[in-house]
């Protein structure tokens, strides 16, 4: 029986997509367009979904149905990543770059989307530059950048030489997260600007974002967007769209 993921346009859920590219496996994606900002209801209600919120992964062999992007990397990596005998995408105890590894497949959604989301949040509040939480939140926002970046000074991929599931669960928060904020560039940060242009010529990752969000400009370069999806009200706009 073959998976099935649920894609919700410009998500996180992207990181499934991309995952299930670059470990070649077949699988069935469902995809549901924000209405205009957020999911629809049809998305919402799928049975299962307690949080209403992508990805939602379903393994029906298994009767398994799951949320969070990182459980369900957890998952497909636990049950097929080793298929043929050969360990794709993850690493081993006592492997090199083990460590490098876990700490940053749990540093995307664990520091840096937090850090990105706390800035976000409070610009659609409103709070002023001076804010000591606007300060408190820009400043965790580019201590996150700056790890990332002294890291990706001496590494081609987060593991090392080796191209991982941490980079499949990464992406979303450098590229596709800045549509909804914060509109952050990184012209300060060259090393992760080379990282993403590696990312954007992997095969998978074309062929991953060709089929979840084919109208979507791909933000793999410095330059952040002119205007969130939050101040144009959703993807009812254009301003996310390829030209």
């Amino acid at each position: 029986m073959v998976l099935t993921l649920h894609h919700l346009g410009i998500s996180q859920s992207e990181r499934i997509v991309f995952l299930l590219e670059e470990l070649g496996m077949e699988y069935n994606l469902v995809k549901y367009t924000r209405d205009p900002l957020l999911a629809p209801a049809s998305f919402k209600s799928l049975p299962g979904n307690h949080t209403g919120s992508a990805p939602f992964f379903e393994d029906p062999e298994a009767r398994i149905a799951l949320s969070e992007s990182g459980a369900i990397a957890d998952y497909i990596l636990a049950k097929y990543a080793s298929e043929g005998g050969k360990i794709r995408l993850t690493k081993n105890y006592g492997d090199p770059g083990y460590s490098d590894y876990i700490y940053y497949f749990h540093f995307a959604n664990a520091t840096l989307q937090p850090a990105l989301a706390r800035v976000m949040l409070l610009g659609i509040g409103g709070a002023a530059e001076d804010n000591p939480m606007v300060q408190y939140a820009t400043h965790s926002m580019h201590q996150a950048f700056k790890i990332l970046e002294d890291h990706l000074g001496t590494k081609k991929w987060l593991a090392g030489d080796d191209f991982t599931a941490a980079d499949c669960m990464m992406v979303y928060s450098l590229t596709t997260q800045r549509y909804f904020g914060p509109l952050v560039g990184y012209e300060k940060y060259p090393n992760i600007v080379r990282y993403l242009k590696d990312v954007g010529e992997r095969s998978a990752y074309r062929r991953a974002m060709e089929k979840g969000d084919p109208e979507m400009q791909l933000l793999l370069g410095a330059e952040a967007p002119k205007k969130s999806l939050l101040e144009v009200g959703g993807v009812v706009s254009n301003d996310w769209k390829k030209m």
